[in-house]
């Protein structure tokens, strides 16, 4: 086996010459799959002018030096370009969405919690916080102050989006 099981990192053999080779090229990939982080999953054509360690998600119907790769982690080093198959579980911070994706064995799909609520199969199920509602005060008849309540309550929900509008 000339790679480990999950990620292909390159393993050294006993009598290998340059070993130091081999151990860095997994240094690189472990240091770019470690805590992920990538600047976009929406390019198709790789950046003109990456920064070493930077990494990108290959769009789809990508060209270039990235043909081929759709979906692949393509990670910029000083050899030039590295590409990792995701598998299932494998999470990455995107910069330019400002929030998580994760990989289910067969494609990306955006994270649960985002900048604007969290989501369950893309719908958003809680939004940002909104004003309190008042609590009832005085009045004689309790039963239209109550109704009123339960309004707010349900309006409170709705604009939540933990309760169908």
């Amino acid at each position: 086996m000339d790679g480990t099981a999950r990620w292909a990192l390159p393993l050294l053999f006993a009598g290998q010459a340059q070993k130091e080779i081999t151990h860095n090229e997994a240094l690189v990939l472990i240091d770019a799959l470690l805590h992920g982080r990538v600047e976009s999953a929406d390019l198709a054509s790789p950046p003109g002018t990456p920064l070493v360690g930077q990494c990108w998600i290959v769009a789809d119907g990508a060209t270039g030096d990235w043909a081929g790769k759709m979906g692949a982690i393509a990670l910029w080093t000083e050899g030039g370009w590295r590409f990792v198959p995701p598998r299932a579980g494998l999470c990455v911070a995107v910069a330019d969405r400002d929030h998580r994706v994760f990989h289910d064995g067969t494609e990306w799909r955006a994270g649960a919690i985002r900048q604007d609520g969290v989501y369950l199969n893309e719908d958003k199920v809680v939004g940002a916080r909104m004003a309190a509602i008042a609590g009832p005060v005085g009045g004689g008849v309790i039963d239209v102050e109550a109704r009123s309540v339960v309004a707010d309550i349900l309006a409170a929900l709705r604009g939540h989006g933990l309760i169908a509008a």
